[in-house]
């Protein structure tokens, strides 16, 4: 290729600008490495803008070089031939060896920032804070539940090709919904993940076929009298395992296969059963206010571990008081101050125009009314109260996505949603007159407990 052919000015842009590119893509990929950059839209630059104005450098030089042969062209006079290319002349070799390092080291450029940008783009930084606003609320509760400390893609994205395929067309979908300005509020509970993924997801850590015996489970709630008086419930729960009926995690055999209907988008009615066991054998079940339409035009899936831990992956509260109670349960609010349950509840319960407002309003209004108590409350306590229910607040409430306590139901129990009465509910019934029960004790058996403490 001739000089000439370069002296484009969208060759010589091109060459500038995929130089530059070049050197800045490597600096800040090293700044990155080396912990320099922590700011969760640094990946947006050093895998996405940058490598895109890196291929666009690239592609302006052939462009211009096309162009300033076109005009050659229209002068014979000025058009040389074609280049001679003779590798016993020292320029020559020496030419084509530093064309051959550049195009190596664009090629590894590429591949580098093709390979970031994937796993970046599968990190919780992109996922829960690129897309703020819409992600916010499974970012925060996803921070604050049992998974914190996994990857947004361990769960999310499948085993093999068709896991990734499919994880990657549902995130152009919803890029699509963001950048139109289309996302749902609230996003729906598993909205993209493919069906049947979840129990092949948690099943890398959490063996199905494990008998993990009878536990116990210790529930604590608070009245709302000025002693937040505590009553405690003890469960003995039968969470066996896959061998046994009267267990929770019979569900989870894989040698029984659990098919039901849902007639709404949040699975919270399920008009028919179908179970098929170690055997081979099926039965089918029907609720008794089952409209043949339900059944027919519902949406029939096979039950995994999501359809009981339906928020275990992002706990938004069921309730307010769910929430304060949990809190008081931990010691992150002392039974000590005063219907400290009580005003908890109601600072939960409260609107407020924006989250900043929320913090503000929990903050003087729990100081105000301890001060108008008398003032004789422990000044340490009281703040901690305050930052524990800013803290709840933060991370159940998101009113620009309509995302507030309840708005994903728990269906691990029958308390605050329907849960385990969807089925279990003694009116699913077969033909052969059997049902599926609603005996208490197929799941826990509760354990006498002492009288409340003041």
């Amino acid at each position: 290729m001739k000089r000439e052919a370069l002296s484009h000015p969208l060759s010589i842009a091109g060459i500038v600008i995929t130089t530059a590119s070049a050197v800045v893509f490597i600096t800040l990929l090293i700044a990155g490495l080396i912990g320099l950059i922590e700011n969760p839209y640094a990946g947006l630059v050093v895998f996405i803008a940058i490598p895109a104005i890196f291929v666009m450098g690239l592609l302006l030089i052939p462009v211009g070089v096309w162009l300033r042969r076109r005009a050659l062209a229209r002068h014979p006079g000025t058009v040389a031939d074609w280049p001679v290319v003779d590798f016993r002349i020292l320029r020559v070799r020496r030419t084509a060896l530093l064309i051959t390092a550049l195009t190596a080291v664009n090629i590894v450029i590429v591949l580098l920032a093709g390979y970031g940008s994937l796993h970046w783009m599968d990190s919780p930084q992109f996922c829960g804070q690129v897309c703020h606003t819409t992600m916010h609320p499974q970012f925060a509760a996803w921070g604050g539940g049992p998974h914190a400390r996994i990857a947004c893609a361990s769960c999310h994205i499948g085993e093999g090709a068709s896991g990734f395929v499919h994880a990657k067309l549902a995130g152009t979908r919803q890029l699509v919904h963001v950048v139109t300005d289309n996302v749902p509020t609230p996003v729906p509970p598993g909205a993209h993940l493919d069906p049947g993924m979840l129990t092949q997801t948690c099943s890398r850590c959490h063996q199905p076929t494990r008998s993990s015996g009878d536990r116990v489970r210790v529930l604590r709630e608070y009245a709302e009298d000025e002693g937040n008086t505590e009553t405690v419930t003890v469960l003995q729960m039968h969470v066996g395992g896959s061998a046994s009926p009267r267990a929770i995690h019979w569900h989870a055999d894989p040698n029984v296969r659990v098919e039901y209907v849902a007639a709404n988008a949040d699975r919270q009615t399920i008009p028919y059963v179908k179970v098929t066991d170690a055997k081979g054998q099926t039965k089918e079940y029907v609720a008794a206010d089952a409209k043949p339409e339900e059944i027919n035009t519902g949406v029939r899936r096979t039950m995994e571990c999501g359809d009981c831990h339906s928020t275990v992956g992002h706990p938004i509260a069921p309730t307010p008081e769910k929430a304060v109670d949990q809190a008081i349960a931990a010691a992150h609010v002392s039974r000590e101050l005063p219907f400290a349950r009580r005003e908890g509840v109601r600072l939960m319960k409260a609107s407020y125009a924006n989250e900043d407002a929320a913090m503000t309003a929990i903050d003087q209004e729990l100081r105000t009314f301890y001060k108008s108590h008398g003032g004789n409350v422990n000044p340490e306590a009281l703040a901690r109260a305050v930052n524990a229910f800013q803290e709840l607040y933060r991370r159940n409430v998101f009113a620009p996505m309509k995302v507030t306590f309840g708005s994903y139901p728990d269906n691990k129990g029958h308390v605050t949603s329907n849960g385990c009465f969807r089925c279990h509910d003694d009116s699913h019934k077969a033909k052969d007159g059997t049902s599926i029960s609603a005996d208490c004790e197929y799941c826990h058996k509760q354990i006498e407990t002492p009288p409340p403490t003041q």
